[in-house]
Formats: C-alpha cells, sequence, structure tokens
C-alpha cells in the first residue's frame, strides 16, 4: 500500500512537462543570480559600512529582490521551483568559493567544504526523491469505520493503524507523523524522511557557517595585505555579498534547527502543535461533561531520552 502510494506521489510530482521543468530551471536560476548581485550591490553603495551594518540592509536588498522576482514570473507566467533555487544557491556558493576564496583556505577547510557541499547536494537529492512517508487508506477501510472521507477516518479512536496520519494542506498528501510541507525541499517531512531533513538542516548551518568563517578569512587577508583595491570588485562583490546571505540563512536556520529539536524532545509535531485543536488526542477537559475549557495534553510524550531514542529508530 505504501509503495503504491509512494509511486502515486512521484507520477504527481513528475507530471509536468518538460519544458515546463526546463523554464522553471531557467527562472529558479534566473531569480538566484538577481538575488545574488542584489545583495552584491550593498557593499558597492555602502563601501563604508561594516559587514556588521550591511547585514540588515542585505536582508531587506534580499527580500526586496525575491519580491520582485515573483512579480516578474506572474507576469511572464513561469513558475520557479524553490528546490531549484536551493540548490543552485549552493551551486553558486561552491562555485565563488572554488573560484575565489579556496586560494586563501588551508588544505584540511578546503577539503571539508567541499565534502560539506557535496553532502547538502546529495542530501538535497535523496530527500527530494524519498518517500516521506505516504499513506494510501482504501475506501473498505473507510466504510469499516464509517467515515465518509480521510480527514475523518484520521482519529486514533476510529481506526488506530491511522495513529498520527495527518493530511498535508499544501499538496494533499496523507503523511504518517507528518510535520509540515517544506517548500524549500519541494516535499512533505514525515516519519521515513525526517530524521534526513533534520541532517539536511543541520548541514546547511555547518556548511554556510564554513563558508562564512572561509570569505571572512579572505576579506581579512585582502585588507591586511593591502590589496583590497587590486582585487576583482566583481569578485570581492560577490564574495560579501554570499558571505552576507550565509550569515542571514545561517540565523534564521539556527532558530528552525531549535524549534525542530524541542519537538523532538517533547514528542510533537509542528503540525500538531500549531492545529492541536483538530485532532481529539490532544485535548483534555477539566470536567468531561462540561463546557469547561479546552487544555492541551501531549499524549505522545513518553520523557525526553524515550522520546529521542523513538526519533531515531523511526523508519
Amino acid at each position: 500500500m505504501s509503495r503504491l502510494a509512494t509511486g502515486l506521489h512521484r507520477l504527481r510530482r513528475s507530471a509536468s512537462s518538460p519544458w515546463e521543468v526546463l523554464w522553471s530551471a531557467l527562472a529558479s536560476c534566473g531569480l538566484v543570480l538577481f538575488s545574488q548581485l542584489a545583495v552584491a550591490m550593498v557593499p558597492r553603495l555602502f563601501p563604508s559600512l561594516s559587514l556588521l551594518a550591511m547585514l540588515p540592509i542585505a536582508g531587506l536588498v534580499f527580500l526586496a529582490a525575491i519580491m520582485l522576482g515573483r512579480l516578474w514570473r506572474r507576469f511572464i507566467r513561469v513558475a520557479a521551483s524553490a528546490p531549484l533555487f536551493v540548490l543552485f544557491n549552493i551551486l553558486l556558493l561552491w562555485g565563488v568559493y572554488v573560484f575565489v576564496i579556496r586560494r586563501d583556505t588551508s588544505s584540511l577547510l578546503d577539503m571539508l567544504i567541499n565534502a560539506e557541499c557535496a553532502l547538502l547536494l546529495w542530501g538535497l537529492y535523496r530527500i527530494l526523491s524519498g518517500d516521506p512517508g505516504i499513506v494510501a487508506c482504501d475506501s473498505s477501510y473507510l466504510e469499516e469505520a464509517g467515515c465518509k472521507d480521510f480527514l475523518e477516518a484520521i482519529c486514533p479512536s476510529e481506526l488506530p493503524m491511522l495513529s498520527r496520519v495527518r493530511q498535508c494542506n499544501w499538496c494533499k498528501a496523507n503523511v504518517r507523523g507528518y510535520d509540515h510541507h517544506c517548500p524549500a525541499f519541494g516535499t512533505c517531512i514525515g516519519q521515513k524522511n525526517h530524521r534526513l531533513f533534520m541532517a539536511l538542516l543541520t548541514g546547511f548551518v555547518v556548511a554556510e557557517s564554513t563558508y562564512t568563517m572561509c570569505s571572512t578569512k579572505y576579506i581579512t587577508r585582502c585588507i591586511n595585505s593591502g590589496t583590497l583595491r587590486s582585487e576583482n570588485p566583481v569578485s570581492l562583490n560577490m564574495v560579501i555579498s554570499t558571505m552576507l546571505f550565509s550569515i542571514l540563512q545561517v540565523v534564521w536556520q539556527i532558530v528552525f534547527l531549535m524549534w525542530h529539536i524541542y519537538c523532538i524532545c517533547f514528542n510533537i509535531k509542528t503540525d500538531e502543535w500549531i492545529n492541536w485543536k483538530k485532532y481529539p488526542e490532544f485535548q483534555m477537559r477539566e470536567q468531561p461533561q462540561s463546557d469547561s475549557e479546552v487544555k492541551f495534553v501531549n499524549p505522545y510524550d513518553k520523557g525526553l531520552l524515550c522520546n529521542i531514542r523513538e526519533f531515531l529508530k523511526l523508519k
């Protein structure tokens, strides 16, 4: 049953024609180049500012570039792809490192950052091609439970086999252990890919932190050696802009990572935390027969160590 659901899900994702995929890839690549070039204008227009002072300006410029890019895509009626946007950003940072920063990096650090970028690409492929834990529900199960549709069947008291199966509002897939739909990776995060998602998120934080360290060393070397003005201005601005971009990414990714670590420690999913009033098992009344206030209770919390062990043993 799960193999059939996986096949249907992949078929649905690959339903676009090759030309649509090509145009989507070109739009995503163009959006990456446009946003990065926009951020590269910050050190060029404000050369006297410190890197710390450039950071909020770079963030605003990046958001403005993304918004303009979206408006332009709507105008030309070409849809970009968030996973491809992520992919091209990885390739851009890797390219700037290889062709500009690498000569000022030690051999050990060089091996580390190249390995990190390669692992990110491999992890991105794995999560895009993998099954998050999609569950197909046969009509006979719905009839047996006396339910009209799948949403009504997702209730532990009706069908224990569907415990903790949720429907994604984004792609309408029914996923076991559903946490959230990740637009950046173009897939739902569920029981079968939650650990890979956490590994990828950690990998992005580590890789972008390493890149920031390498680019900082490159800029410091240029300042200390007095070769800052002799450096190619385009290359230097790209190093600064990609470093600012990496710092901005690390800031929100660390917050996101901490949230997911919290959820793992207390055995709660993001969707369950936000929409707990939709799921009866999270609702408790002080007096069951009265109209007293409904309180949140987590029936899946088994203690810190047991919760972490359960997460690590997910299959």
